[in-house]
């Protein structure tokens, strides 16, 4: 696809960003301190060391440890620290915040896996046909709300800056939730109850749902997007099914080949390590990309990690013991995940206020259709009322999977439509990410799933010591 002067979309947009960068390099040059290896460890350990430290902030409000990650990387990212231009010293720019992408990569990987954790048949038995039809109708309710909505703004006000195919690929993209921002606030606060039994299942399966909602909704977009309405069904429509069902098989194998080579070995460590390196292993070939004829043969790594978590726990035995070794051995790469994640959020979006116009719309109608849906599905479904109560709640916040879509849809349609859907996208990502996660606390906290912290020896010995000397006074 090309724009008017016959240069292609991609090409455009590089351009584009390498004169952003030029533009700030004129006012304040790139200082770098050494070699590639000495910016990229540099870099590194700030981003690590800001995010704990921001953890410890957030702390004193009671927020959840995600947020001050995230905050912490709006703060060392293009818009405050590396405003300054100093290679390691924060990120100067989005292209020095790509670099990194290897880091999420492997992250949502880990993530993936201890959601397909999740999926235990004795566990299923009880929770599955719940999971799969909340899962189903909530992102469902999600996407007709956008469409909606979206749609009488375009009718009464917004007519040529916000055509259908935008509102259509808009609505897709509503379906999905982020799994790792949830993940987190539920290992952190240990939460634990019928909401959150149920919760990691539906997180998991949304972005299956969302992948399929996505084909035939960007389907009808792209249809009318092009001229004449002539449109490849294979590369809307086929890929992207092919794309969930060859993930799962993948999935299903690595998962299998894991059970077999874990018999190998008998203690923690080398367990734990051959357990990184199949994560490694699913997360690299997820990366395959290849033709058979006119199909495109590619996979999730959300979905192939999934699928060999849920593979592996259903074989082996001791699968939850080696899990949370993992959860150990992955607590700063999630910490470098988040906070890499905040510094690739994008301030300059609030610059337009048609598209925090828009962005805002799409917020409020995503999240009505979450909650709503998932209250009358829960309900529907005779779930606790607690479930029926709060589930919506913990839903709401998007990340990786929209972004995905939204970079699909740049590529893909016009570009006038496809840069408004990223904008758009990553507007939401910003403000479910950083609110995202402190909901979902609170519901659980209102649902009574996160337990009260023990005191610790001293603190109580302390108390009592100074209660007997009031008493003595």
């Amino acid at each position: 696809m090309t724009n008017g002067g016959g240069e292609s979309i991609i090409d455009h947009y590089r351009k584009e960003e390498k004169k952003i960068l030029r533009q700030s390099q004129r006012v304040l040059p790139v200082v770098s301190f050494g070699g590639v290896a000495l910016t990229i460890l540099l870099s590194l350990s700030i981003a690590l060391l800001a995010g704990l430290f921001m953890s410890r902030l957030t702390k004193i409000w009671n927020l959840p440890a995600v947020t001050g990650y995230l905050v912490a990387g709006i703060l060392i990212g293009p818009y405050c620290l590396g405003a300054l231009g100093v290679e390691g010293i924060g990120f100067i720019s989005s292209a020095d915040v790509k670099k990194y992408d290897i880091i999420s990569q492997v992250a949502l990987g880990f993530i993936a896996l201890a959601m397909g954790n999740e999926f235990r048949v004795s566990e299923l038995k009880k929770i599955g046909k719940k999971a799969v039809v909340i899962a189903i109708f909530q992102a469902l309710t999600a996407t007709v709300c956008v469409d909606v909505s979206l749609f009488l703004l375009h009718h009464f006000w917004l007519h040529e800056k916000l055509p259908l195919p935008v509102i259509l690929t808009l609505g897709a993209i509503g379906t999905a939730t982020a799994p790792a921002a949830t993940l987190m606030v539920v290992k952190q606060y240990k939460a634990e109850g019928p909401l959150t039994k149920l919760l990691l299942p539906i997180v998991a399966l949304d972005d299956a749902v969302g992948l399929i909602v996505f084909a035939v909704s960007f389907g009808i977009a792209r249809a009318l997007d092009v001229p004449g309405g002539k449109v490849d069904m294979v590369s809307i429509v086929v890929n992207p099914l092919i794309e969930v069902v060859g993930s799962l098989l993948l999935g299903a194998a690595i998962g299998f080949l894991f059970h077999l080579s874990e018999r190998f070995f008998h203690s923690r460590s080398k367990r734990m390590s051959i357990s990184v390196a199949f994560t490694f292993l699913a997360v690299a070939l997820s990366m395959l990309k290849f033709q058979i004829g006119g199909v495109t043969i590619a996979f999730s790594s959300l979905l192939v990690c999934m699928m060999l978590g849920t593979v592996f726990c259903n074989l082996c035995d001791f699968s939850e013991e080696l899990m949370e070794r993992c959860d150990r051995w992955t607590g700063p790469l999630m910490v470098l995940f988040f906070v890499i994640s905040g510094a690739g959020l994008e301030l300059a979006v609030f610059r337009d206020w048609q598209i925090v116009l828009i962005g805002i719309v799409f917020i409020l109608f995503r999240s009505l259709g979450k909650m709503e849906g998932a209250r009358v599905s829960s309900k529907f479904m005779k779930c606790e009322p607690q479930v029926q109560k709060y589930l919506g709640i913990t839903l709401l916040p998007q990340a990786g999977v929209a972004l995905g879509m939204s970079l699909v849809a740049m590529n893909q349609l016009d570009s006038d439509a496809g840069r408004l859907i990223r904008s758009i996208s990553l507007f939401a990502v910003l403000i479910y990410e950083l609110v995202g996660p402190l909901l979902t606390k609170i519901a659980l906290d209102k649902a009574g799933e996160i337990p009260e912290k023990p005191v610790p020896e001293r603190v109580r010995t302390e108390r009592e010591r100074k209660a007997k000397k009031t008493g003595e006074q």
